[in-house]
């Protein structure tokens, strides 16, 4: 069974293997998630490209979208074939593209095609399927309408729901806004957790800080942390020792950054450019003496289409010896 306390969102151009590898130097806990793939990418384009991950990021899910329950079927079998420890519907994304599609947010309209998918998914595959989901979506967002999508949904064997603690608007609102502009109703996710006992409830929206986290587990049976953890990058090391207190002293950030750095090296010798990998190092930083020196930094050295890897190892060490003389030396964690 997956240990789902803590877990990173799937976020597009954020959560691609590379970040994920990243993301596992500072957790060996958290459940990390793909970027959304959409099933017919998998089926019929470059499936090494979508699929591709390293055997140190388990335990990794992969996000599909889609709303043909055959040809998620078959996504969710190539998933499972290729290591994946379990398969996530998207039925939360209110982009006009993915709603021109008929899969995203605008699925919680239809939830016995919902169902006929997660039963779709669930013949050909052993490893969990699970469901990310809103609240509710335009007007159609009452407790009685997300009661019923939840217990049909569950009723077709969906045991585990993601859901993102406002309802998303479909028309007037893009997507960076449909994730600030509805208001967070973290009490609607917790009354899922008293009606659905025998449900895995995971919330998801806004939450920035371990006391968040902790407040929320007193509710729910999981946190799915967002562009927090991609914005703030140590913060996940914080993460960690707070909630998986029985593990190892997490490394600092110049040993995170060594560690990381031969990742890219080897990477960058099969041929993957630079900035697919530096860019995720943005905010490794975060919040302390020096952030401005390394974002500065990685800019120059690392996150143009055409940097090099020699620059890039040769310009680190220079920008490290900046940082250590700021107070980097001695780590410490933001727990707050």
């Amino acid at each position: 069974m997956l240990d789902r306390t803590i877990s990173i969102a799937p976020m597009m151009d954020c959560t691609d293997r590379h970040y994920r590898y990243l993301a596992r130097l500072l957790s060996k806990h958290v459940l990390l998630y793909s970027e959304m793939v959409h099933c017919n990418a998998i089926i019929h384009g470059d499936r090494e490209r979508h699929l591709r991950f390293n055997g140190e990021e388990h335990p990794v899910a992969l996000q599909l979208g889609g709303a043909n329950p055959q040809d998620l079927a078959q996504a969710a079998k190539i998933a499972e074939d290729y290591g994946y420890d379990e398969v996530n519907l998207n039925v939360g994304c209110p982009s006009s593209r993915v709603q021109a599609g008929r899969f995203g947010a605008c699925l919680m309209a239809e939830p016995a095609l919902v169902a006929a998918c997660i039963v779709a998914m669930r013949e050909v595959v052993s490893i969990p399927v699970t469901v990310k989901t809103r609240l509710g979506i335009d007007y159609q967002d009452s407790d009685k309408l997300l009661h019923q999508f939840i217990a049909s949904v569950a009723a077709a064997g969906c045991e585990v729901f993601i859901v993102h603690a406002r309802k998303a608007w479909l028309t007037g609102l893009s997507p960076k806004q449909n994730r600030d502009v509805p208001p967070l109703q973290y009490e609607r996710v917790y009354r899922l957790r008293e009606v659905f006992p025998q449900l895995t409830i995971v919330i998801n929206g806004g939450i920035k800080t371990a006391q968040a986290i902790g407040d929320h587990l007193a509710h729910v049976d999981g946190v799915m942390i967002g562009r927090e953890a991609y914005h703030n990058l140590y913060w996940l090391a914080a993460l960690e020792q707070r909630f998986y207190p029985n593990n190892d002293a997490v490394p600092g950030r110049a040993a995170i950054l060594a560690e990381y750095s031969d990742y890219i090296a080897a990477q960058y010798a099969q041929g993957v450019p630079l900035n697919l990998m530096t860019r995720h190092l943005i905010g490794l930083y975060q919040g302390m003496p020096g952030a401005k020196q390394w974002r500065r930094f990685l800019c120059n050295n690392a996150l143009k289409s055409d940097a090099q890897l020699f620059d890039f190892l040769r310009a680190k060490h220079k920008i490290a010896a900046i940082l250590s003389t700021k107070g980097q030396v001695s780590e410490q964690l933001a727990t707050q």
